[in-house]
């Protein structure tokens, strides 16, 4: 009775280690037939990421370099050649005397320095300056008018520089400044008159050059520049 009852235990006992042998065996075999989840398979996910863009970015260059091929090329534009100032020792000399108070020597420096560039608007606005700090406001008109036609358009400084004072006090000033800063018969001037105008200066540039060259004494300047201006 004894043997029969610990034989009946045995088999429970090994039933029961049967049942949970099976349980873990069963496990393992879910475990390999299962598919593999999203996060064992990000590695192999990246990698193939990455070998597509290794492809694909060459062939995007290589379509970009394409299309810029058979863009229209725009052609450079050529620098504009720097226009180089004449030397012109006379202008330096003449505000170095204007500076000094020796209006009358400036006066005479910057007409020279007229002589080798007549359309210098510094030049044409320190002889104005100048000629009506000598009180001559005919020229000073003269030379502030030409100086605007050359492109001088500070006005301000016209009204307000103490060396204009002297024809700011006359009585044709007004009418100066409607005129737009210009003399009335310089504003409507006759084509011709012009042209003779320019012509005149353009030997008087040719003048002054050969007596700063050397080739004109003093006395000869002032003899060939006297018999154009008659």
């Amino acid at each position: 009775m004894l043997a029969n009852g610990f034989g009946f235990s045995t088999f429970i006992m090994a039933f029961i280690l049967y049942s949970i042998f099976k349980s873990v065996i069963g496990k393992e075999d879910d475990k390999r037939d299962r598919p593999r989840d999203r996060y064992n398979d990000e590695p192999e996910r990246r990698q193939r990421r990455r070998n597509f863009e290794r492809r694909s970015v060459p062939e995007e260059r290589h379509v970009r370099r394409e299309f810029q091929r058979s863009q229209p090329q725009k052609t450079p534009k050529a620098p504009k050649p720097k226009v180089k100032p004449k030397n012109n020792p006379f202008k330096k000399s003449g505000i170095a005397k204007y500076k000094d108070y020796d209006y009358d020597g400036a006066i005479s420096d910057f007409e020279k320095a007229l002589g080798i560039n007549p359309t210098d608007v510094v030049v044409h606005f320190n002889i104005a300056c100048a000629h009506s700090l000598t009180e001559n406001k005919d020229k000073a008109y003269f030379h502030l008018s030409k100086a605007v036609e050359h492109g001088f358009n500070d006005f301000e400084k016209i009204q307000t520089h103490d060396a204009l004072a002297y024809i700011r006090i006359q009585e044709e000033y007004e009418h100066f400044v409607k005129n737009g800063y210009q003399l009335p018969n310089t504003a409507k001037s006759d084509p011709a008159d012009r042209k003779a105008s320019t012509e005149l200066l353009e030997q008087l540039q040719k003048l002054a050059e050969l007596r700063a060259k050397g080739l004109l004494t003093e006395e000869e300047f002032l003899l060939q520049k006297k018999k154009l201006l008659l």
